[in-house]
């Protein structure tokens, strides 16, 4: 049943894929903004969207007619967009201040579960026992919380000239990663 090898490959590809040390910068820029990451809440609904893709994924898709390059083609556009925000220190994501929900979109979705976890969540869910996937999810869970959490005291190290560093050359990463998204998806 449980796998200490499929679990280890199944964490060590969620946790290339979900990227949360990639993110920080992004994390960083939405607690500024709103004041406070909500760590517990983005966890959960981080969680509960991996799980529901896992179980549903593949009739959500169908559901809705859309197969798996559409749907990674929205992703890298998504991907691409919040690139271009990090890189020009503009904002193209505008929330409604009062409603506080940077926590959730798009933190939680896209950025944590966004197109490519999904869709790597159904090639695990095809090649590695199902016990496994969702400890490799949990485990990843964990470790989203713990870089969520410790937002703030990261951001105190890096300092400003270190988050506005990182935070441009994440966003000419994230650039990247889009368009590989998109070229191998066209």
């Amino acid at each position: 049943m449980f796998s200490l090898k499929e679990i280890f490959s199944v964490t060590l590809t969620l946790f290339a894929v979900i990227d949360i040390l990639g993110s920080i910068p992004i994390i960083i820029q939405i607690r500024q903004r709103e004041g406070k990451i909500h760590s517990e809440k983005a966890t959960l609904v981080a969680g509960i969207l991996m799980v529901v893709f896992l179980f549903l994924g593949q009739s959500i898709l169908s559901l809705f007619g859309v197969d798996y390059q559409s749907f990674a083609l929205a992703g890298a556009i998504i991907i691409f967009l919040i690139g271009m925000e990090m890189i020009l220190g503009i904002e193209l994501f505008r929330n409604d201040p009062t409603t506080r929900t940077g926590s959730i979109v798009p933190l939680a979705f896209p950025i944590i579960v966004g197109a490519g976890t999904m869709t790597t969540l159904l090639s695990l869910r095809a090649a590695y026992s199902l016990p496994n996937v969702l400890v490799g999810i949990a485990l990843n869970l964990v470790f989203v919380f713990i870089v969520l959490k410790s937002s703030a005291w990261i951001e105190r190290k890096l300092g400003k000239a270190g988050e506005d560093i990182l935070r441009r050359v994440f966003g000419v990463i994230l650039l990247a990663i889009a368009i590989k998204l998109f070229k191998s998806n066209f």
